[in-house]
């Protein structure tokens, strides 16, 4: 059902909008047919982005729920607990610094997100309750390392800073065919090494003791989880920018429609599923005016964090 979804989405962002396109154009185009106008329009603008909008939100929606299972707690996603703004940094410093695209903006991003990810797993992997000081000291990082984005920002040159800016608020604006690519290698390498991750993590979820008892080793096992999950938020976030709170939607997202149940595959199916629609609404909901994607996802997700909240006041949220 949930790939149905987003299947439609994908035929409703490439064919809809100001200008609309059907169906049996649109295979024509894929056939090689050159169609005035609607040629360009699927091929240079909406289908690079639909095929980026699912890449991108398969890939928050596998590192948030990775992350939560990790720390068996809902708040854990890259975007909530500072990672995705250490990727965020990166990025912006190289854009604004070294005017970084591409390839060399997805390893400025990467390098980032792993750095801050390892340093506030460290810090936070001594004692007990290493799921709530590491949500924690993420939060703390978060807000310094907006601070230092910020800085960033009033120090460039004001030619570049709306770029990065637009960048910042996550967006599909500027999908082309190559930041494809790019996603699409990440999904070869990246997507095998989550499924070998996601089969040690039901294994974690057995209990620390007992995995170690079955041979597992945690330290190792639970790092090796953290870096292929900061991996995919962060070249994720390298070509979108932070889409905000997609990684933290989709996995509650995908239990509530599995009845508690929940896996990478389905994270995946709605993480795309997610920025599709917010993308689509983005850009048709407002007339002449096509929103930022974040703006969008920003504002389901902000809700859906307050409910949260509110919700583990009387239950509690284990760390």
């Amino acid at each position: 059902m949930l790939s149905g979804v987003v299947v439609l989405l994908f035929f409703a962002k490439v064919l809809l909008g100001s200008f609309q396109v059907s169906f049996v154009d649109f295979w024509r185009i894929l056939g090689g047919e050159t169609i005035p106008g609607a040629t360009f329009i699927v091929m240079e603008d909406r289908l690079p982005a639909a095929i980026i909008a699912i890449l991108a939100g398969a890939f928050f929606g596998m590192s948030g729920t990775m992350f939560q299972n990790l720390l068996r707690n809902p708040l854990a996603s890259p975007d909530v607990i500072g990672i995705g703004y250490g990727a965020s940094a990166a990025a912006v410093a190289g854009m604004l610094w070294f005017g970084l695209q591409g390839w060399a903006l997805a390893g400025a991003a990467l390098a980032g997100g792993l750095a801050i990810a390892l340093l506030i797993y460290f810090m936070a992997n001594s004692g007990h309750q290493t799921g709530s000081r590491l949500i924690l000291m993420g939060i703390a990082f978060a807000a310094m390392l907006q601070a230092v984005i910020s800085y960033l920002l009033t120090r460039a040159d004001v030619r570049t800073v709306g770029d990065a800016l637009r960048w910042m608020i996550g967006s599909l604006n500027s999908s082309t065919w190559d930041r494809a690519l790019l996603l699409l290698v990440a999904l070869v390498v990246l997507v095998p090494l989550a499924a070998l991750a996601a089969g040690k993590l039901k294994i974690l979820e057995l209990g620390d003791d007992v995995a170690a008892g079955l041979g597992v080793n945690v330290s190792r096992v639970r790092l090796g989880i953290v870096v292929v999950a900061v991996c995919l938020s962060s070249v994720a976030t390298a070509i979108t920018g932070p889409i905000a709170f997609v990684a933290f939607l989709a996995g509650p997202l995908a239990r509530l429609m599995n009845r508690g149940a929940s896996s990478l595959i389905l994270s995946a199916l709605t993480g795309g599923a997610l920025v599709l629609l917010a993308e689509f609404v983005a850009s048709n909901a407002f007339g002449d005016t096509q929103l930022p994607v974040g703006v969008v996802t920003g504002a389901l997700g902000a809700p859906f964090l307050l409910w949260l909240l509110a919700r583990s006041n009387q239950r509690g949220i284990g760390g």
